[in-house]
């Protein structure tokens, strides 16, 4: 298992007894039973988001309302068991529970135990509010994806550049906003430079909701240009987030063909995974360790040398 990469950063809690096999089951995906329990899980997901989704439909609602009752607390007591099962098995069940996925797992059964408290107190909303808080059981896909970790990974290293951008954005808009407040006025509609806000932020990013339009001259020239500067900027973070994946994936890949080297070179360090020495070597090149392919016999004859040499 050492040799094998796991989905996820927390250590498990016991080597040996049934934590070490769930923990096993639910953080590395190559053996059969992995596989299986990942499949299994990856069904239940499917099938409760597509419940959740045919429930919001009223004819079908009043059709099956039974059957989707009591799958929906099938999955849900899954869920739950899947929850403490992963807290169970982790040395730090607190940072799990914190972590994104922590959070999605919680989400994706506790709106079922939610709906039984506020259950015949006439809150109807709140109930369709907390049926719908259980389509955050998709999001548990992208744990099972390696793809998303490249994404995550991607977004992660471009939220700065991300953020700047953003700012710059609202900067734009703030400025657009005002000029229209000026040219247009609370006659067609800019009754205050937050509303002239608003108004740049829909035009640039869409080409407007039409609940607000120039009627001047001038500022029908202004929407034109904010309308081509919108289309323009929009490339700006796809160019930002694109670099960031490829550069993902090409460090994961580094990663990888870095691995397989590993295990398939003798002389790999053990300190520094450096690779490549050559047949000869006895100590890693970069850190100084000694090489895997020393064996004791070859140092026993210098500590016994060193022995004799040693005054009496």
């Amino acid at each position: 298992m050492q040799n094998r990469q796991s989905s996820t950063q927390l250590a498990p809690r016991s080597k040996v007894g049934w934590r070490a096999y769930w923990y096993r089951v639910m953080y590395y995906h190559d053996e059969r039973d992995e596989k299986l329990f990942d499949l299994v899980l990856i069904g239940f997901i499917l099938l409760s988001v597509l419940i959740t989704v045919l429930d919001s439909v009223q004819a079908v609602h009043v059709r099956a309302y039974g059957v989707f009752y009591v799958l929906e607390w099938i999955f849900t007591i899954a869920f739950t068991l899947e929850y403490v099962l992963r807290l169970s098995v982790v040395q730090n069940p607190w940072r799990y529970a914190r972590s994104f996925f922590g959070i999605i797992d919680l989400l994706s059964f506790l709106p079922a135990y939610l709906e039984l408290l506020f259950l015949g107190s006439g809150h109807l909303t709140v109930i369709r509010t907390l049926r719908v808080l259980r389509i955050f059981r998709i999001l548990k896909l992208m744990e099972y994806t390696s793809a998303s970790n490249q994404m995550l990974d991607a977004l992660s290293r471009s939220k700065n550049k991300i953020f700047v951008f953003v700012l710059s954005v609202l900067t734009l808009t703030t400025i657009f906003g005002s000029i229209m407040y000026l040219v247009e006025g609370p006659q067609n509609g800019f009754t205050s430079i937050p509303r002239g806000i608003y108004w740049a932020i829909v035009t640039m990013a869409t080409v407007g909701f039409g609940d607000i339009t120039p009627k001047t001259a001038l500022g029908q020239i202004i929407t034109a240009g904010i309308i081509i500067v919108g289309y323009g900027i929009i490339a700006v973070p796809t160019g930002i987030y694109s670099a960031e994946l490829i550069n993902s994936y090409r460090n994961q890949r580094r990663v990888e063909e870095h691995r397989q080297a590993q295990e398939e070179d003798a002389t790999a360090c053990s300190r520094c995974g450096l690779v490549g020495h050559t047949a000869d070597a006895r100590y890693c090149r970069r850190c100084g360790e000694a090489l895997p392919g020393i064996s004791r016999a070859t140092s026993s004859p210098d500590s016994s040398d060193s022995a004799d040499r040693a005054p009496a």
